[in-house]
């Protein structure tokens, strides 16, 4: 049985409810922001007892959206976010388990009655292999996925696919499950662990290396927490990894860099987002104060700007002038010379002096 074959046969039988599975990565109802708890609330029990995510998956700025949903199960998110988006919106969501996506099937017109309208649709495939769907390419606004991208056997086609289906300006958001180290063979191949999400998870800088390559140069991270193996004949398996749940933000926008670089620009929060009428919070570096200018890098600018937030800022500033890294946040320079007019060093400190302190500042002025 390959690796596919045993996700498929994990999902579509032997779990029959979240209740079955052996480890935290599933987050609970409690993880659901109260303005979100009545929507979810209009969600079909049964497509909530058989939701296996990480994470919520729920950006803001939805309405009128068209949202691509990889790995979309029984149907949860894509019928939360359903709401979110509206009638002048749309959510297709693909599934390569045949039992989860008829259970998601099932229930399209109870939830067209609550909600009032129709515009959730499902297709069966794998997401590794997005180009078979006939899903036409730069057509959709936000593509996500909810612990699947860690299920999947080829990481960096699935990446490459959402860059081709995603329009300029829009974005991948997801939740997926990182370890902080590359796993052995006997834990990636183990069937439960991988069904668990934990054996095909990705250490995390082979994560952003991957995203780099398939065209996302700066992975934003949203949100994180630790997973625990609530198992007791799982847990020794894994050794001393340890295992997160994370969220990213990944923006298909022209002119990302793959490091902040300053030019010199700031943006200003409006307050207009209707959940974030105080603080934006873009990423998890990234809390943008309503009123407040903010010195911030060109990449975040371009985020702002080219994306679907950009009617909720304003901006200062262009790319005329470039002023090298970003101070505290960019790429730390090879020439660590002193500048011309600097003071000589004087001489190095006995064995009894203290080490100068180097000072680091409580919370970043600016960027990142």
């Amino acid at each position: 049985m390959t690796l596919q074959e045993a996700v498929q046969a994990y999902y579509g039988q032997e779990l029959s409810s979240s209740a079955d599975l052996k480890t935290t990565a599933c987050c609970d109802a409690d993880a659901v922001p109260v303005w979100l708890r009545p929507l979810l609330a209009k969600v079909h029990p049964e497509v909530t007892s058989r939701y296996y995510g990480c994470g919520l998956v729920c950006p803001d700025q939805l309405a009128g959206c068209r949202i691509l949903d990889l790995g979309s199960g029984s149907g949860r998110d894509a019928y939360l976010l359903s709401q979110l988006v509206g009638p002048s919106g749309s959510i297709v969501g693909v599934d390569m388990t045949v039992e989860q996506l008829a259970i998601a099937s099932q229930y399209t017109e109870f939830h067209a009655q609550q909600f009032g309208y129709a515009n959730v649709s499902f297709l069966n495939g794998t997401i590794e292999n997005l180009e078979d769907l006939g899903l036409e390419p730069e057509s959709f606004d936000v593509i996500i996925s909810n612990c699947v991208l860690n299920l999947s056997t080829d990481k960096s086609a699935v990446l490459q696919g959402v860059q081709r289906l995603l329009k300029s300006g829009g974005e991948f958001y997801f939740a997926d499950v990182y370890t902080d180290r590359r796993l052995p063979e006997a834990v990636r191949r183990h069937p439960v662990l991988y069904g668990e999400c934990l054996g095909g998870a990705l250490y995390w800088n082979d994560f952003l290396s991957m995203a780099r390559t398939a065209g996302f140069p700066d992975p934003r991270l949203v949100s994180h927490h630790p997973i625990s193996i609530t198992d007791p004949k799982l847990a020794p398996l894994v050794g001393l990894a340890r295992f997160h749940s994370a969220t990213y933000r990944l923006f298909k926008i022209n002119g990302l860099e793959a490091a902040c670089e300053d030019h010199g620009q700031a943006v200003i929060y409006h307050g207009t987002l209707p959940e974030h009428p105080e603080r934006f919070p873009l990423d998890h570096h990234h809390v943008l104060e309503t009123g407040r200018t903010l010195p911030v890098c060109g990449n975040t600018y371009r985020m702002l700007h080219q994306s679907r937030f950009r009617e909720h800022f304003a901006f200062i500033g262009d790319f005329s002038r470039h002023f090298g890294p970003f101070p505290g946040w960019g790429s730390l320079s090879p020439f660590n010379d002193p500048a011309p007019d600097a003071p000589a060093p004087g001489p190095a400190p006995g064995p009894s002096a203290a080490p100068t302190p180097v000072p680091v500042p409580a919370t970043p002025a600016g960027c990142c």
